[in-house]
């Protein structure tokens, strides 16, 4: 499989392999995050309504361990290639951290929303998260005790689906970096780049769900697999 030219349009989605590395639980394994934790009282809506401050409190510790995370040589290979094609590349990510931004990486479309960021679930006003949220905090904007993570919730419209659909349907080249292939809609983002005409390429340390969907796989840690691709990429 051809990698890359020059001139070609390319389109990444990275999950949470690409920030194992960093420190940053997975959630699918058998030691993710999921596994010791009850995703239906801290990631959706109906467990935020029943018990507020537990979200905030999941939230405020995956918030800390984040901010005490350091961009690995992925996230770093991933910023290069952007710095290099800013017009071409598009990253889009399922992942909440912001080590793609820490290391140099700009405009990445959160799909799933950002730890760092806070929303008013009252008049959906956002801003900068505090370390630590509180049931009780007012929103800036419009006073009320209505804030929560600014976190897409199993259940909840994942962000930006009409700018994600546009990159596919104008993509030359679709690459999957970290991802279970288990969650949807991102699951399905490969058929819909190989259905407009892209290649598409697995990066990942064992195959997903969907990797009889791409054209080409290569499995190992993503802090060797992604700068060596970047690198065929550039080169």
């Amino acid at each position: 499989m051809t990698i890359s030219t020059r001139g070609e349009r390319i389109v990444v989605l990275t999950g949470a392999g690409l920030s194992a590395e960093s420190g940053l639980g997975t959630f699918r394994d058998k030691d993710g995050l999921w596994t010791r934790y009850d995703l239906n009282e801290v990631a959706t809506p109906e467990g935020f309504a029943r018990n507020p401050a537990r979200v905030h409190e999941f939230y405020n510790a995956r918030r800390a361990n984040c901010l005490g995370a350091r961009p690995n040589a992925a996230h770093d290979a991933l910023a290069r290639l952007q710095r290099a094609r800013p017009d071409r590349v598009t990253l889009v990510t399922q992942n909440v951290d912001d080590l793609l931004e820490r290391a140099g990486a700009r405009d990445v479309i959160h799909m799933h929303g950002e730890l760092t960021r806070a929303l008013c679930a009252a008049c959906l006003h956002r801003w900068d998260a505090p370390l630590v949220m509180e049931v009780a905090a007012p929103c800036p904007a419009c006073a009320r005790p209505a804030t929560r993570p600014d976190i897409v919730w199993f259940g909840e419209m994942p962000y930006h689906m009409e700018r994600i659909g546009a990159a596919l349907q104008a993509a030359d080249l679709f690459v999957a970096i970290g991802t279970s292939g288990n969650v949807y809609p991102a699951a399905g983002f490969v058929q819909e780049a190989a259905f407009a005409g892209a290649r598409t390429l697995e990066l990942t340390l064992e195959p997903s769900a969907t990797a009889s969907l791409f054209d080409a796989a290569r499995f190992g840690p993503a802090s060797v697999l992604v700068p060596d691709w970047v690198a065929e990429v550039l080169g």
